[in-house]
């Protein structure tokens, strides 16, 4: 009786602890203003995040709102207390004003779908 009620006792204290490690993900920003760009610029601006828990910290999908915004995700994961990025590339041939949405999807408790988003203007170039 002594050891079903250790060996159970040592399996939910297992839980409880499996359940406190986990990977949390923290972003500087979760948006980015390019301001006014001219067409043809550089379009390519970073998301940097920390993995702020005690577990690795994976970054499972990376999806834009249109085809004008291509975003690229880390493919490691991340360990805790390191930093990561995600790219984002705006297609600045495309004149006029943009707002877009990037959907990151990870295995963060406290956050696992954040939308980012990147805004701005593209003008002609004079």
């Amino acid at each position: 009786m002594k050891n079903l009620f250790l060996s159970l006792s040592l399996l939910f204290s297992f839980f409880i602890c499996a359940q406190e490690s986990q990977a949390e993900i923290t972003f500087e920003t979760e948006s980015i203003d390019f301001g006014t760009v001219t067409k043809g610029s550089d379009g390519l601006r970073t998301f940097v995040f920390t993995n702020s828990g005690s577990e690795p910290l994976s970054i499972d999908q990376v999806r834009s709102s249109c085809g004008c915004t291509i975003p690229k995700k880390p493919e490691a994961p991340i360990a805790p207390g390191e930093k990561g990025e995600i790219q984002v590339r705006y297609d600045t041939n495309r004149l006029g004003v943009f707002r877009k949405t990037i959907t990151v999807t990870s295995n963060a408790k406290n956050k696992s779908v954040v939308a980012l988003r990147i805004q701005g203007t593209v003008v002609e170039t004079q």
